[in-house]
């Protein structure tokens, strides 16, 4: 295995769905178990039914009425230790797309193996000498990777925002940016993923943007969920990316598109068509 395959390998070490249990919002199939999940949920009389394939929701027919249901589910589960409520209100979809059936607290998606959405953002400043870019140091305080090198600006997409509507909040509130500044992101590809996440599965999909920086701007964390930032030399964050695992394990993936993207890893090559092809198998 590569140095750059093995960040793809580790974001996916649950590639195959095998072993899960779906379980369904009226035909559609909105989340996978692990079978402990699945024993606990099948447990909860009146919130879920049992058929031959997998475990369908019992609630009404209008999303309020479905993600009541779901977030007294979320309530049990933490309770009994399985999932930490994180306050905040996610969309509940069958894929990236589609409509939302229900709204569901962040902390609850890996566990019911729910599709999460995502914004990362690409800050370039093209120099004389080539390209460079921002990177984040993570707050030590994080949950979640702690104290590793980030995006510019990255976040979660919570309930009623799509992602560029995330991406303005999230570069004003982490970097101090501009609203017309952010806006000039563009998108430019998706990566996606699957991999264990304690009692669940983490079915990820990031939306990446590029963000040509002037010069002169410099970003100023803004919450408590940066440390600082730094320009790097692109070349400098290559060999980051390909020699230690300072990245954090979803970042390694937005920043292996982008090198691709810009010819710092052939994308004609082997490596870079295997690469390629592991970015976005679909959450």
């Amino acid at each position: 295995m590569g140095p750059l395959q093995r960040h793809v390998e580790t974001c996916n070490d649950m590639a195959s769905l095998a072993g899960l249990v779906p379980w369904r919002i009226g035909p559609e199939t909105v989340g996978w178990l692990t079978a402990d999940v699945a024993r606990r949920l099948r447990a909860l009389r009146g919130a879920f039914r049992s058929n031959d394939d997998g475990l369908e929701l019992i609630a009404g027919s209008d999303a309020e009425a479905r993600s009541g249901a779901l977030n007294e589910v979320a309530a049990h589960l933490a309770t009994a230790g399985v999932v930490s409520l994180r306050r905040e209100m996610f969309d509940v979809r069958a894929d990236p797309a589609s409509e939302v059936l229900a709204r569901l607290d962040r902390g609850a998606l890996s566990p019911l193996g729910v599709i999460s959405q995502g914004v990362h953002v690409n800050g370039r400043v093209r120099r004389p000498d080539g390209l460079h870019l921002w990177v984040a140091w993570r707050s030590k305080d994080k949950s979640v990777a702690p104290g590793k090198l980030d995006n510019l600006v990255a976040g979660g997409v919570p309930s009623g925002l799509s992602p560029m509507q995330t991406l303005l909040k999230e570069a004003a509130e982490e970097a101090s940016m501009p609203p017309a500044l952010a806006a000039q992101a563009r998108q430019v590809s998706r990566v996606s993923y699957r991999m264990a996440d304690g009692p669940g599965v983490r079915r990820d999909v990031l939306h990446c943007f590029d963000l040509d920086l002037p010069g002169d701007f410099v970003p100023v964390p803004a919450d408590d969920e940066v440390e600082r930032f730094g320009l790097w030399p692109a070349e400098r964050l290559l060999r980051t990316v390909r020699e230690t695992s300072d990245v954090k394990f979803n970042v390694n993936l937005v920043l292996i598109d982008l090198f691709l993207r810009e010819g710092l890893v052939d994308p004609r090559s082997e490596e870079g068509r295997r690469l390629r092809a592991g970015l976005d198998p679909g959450a």
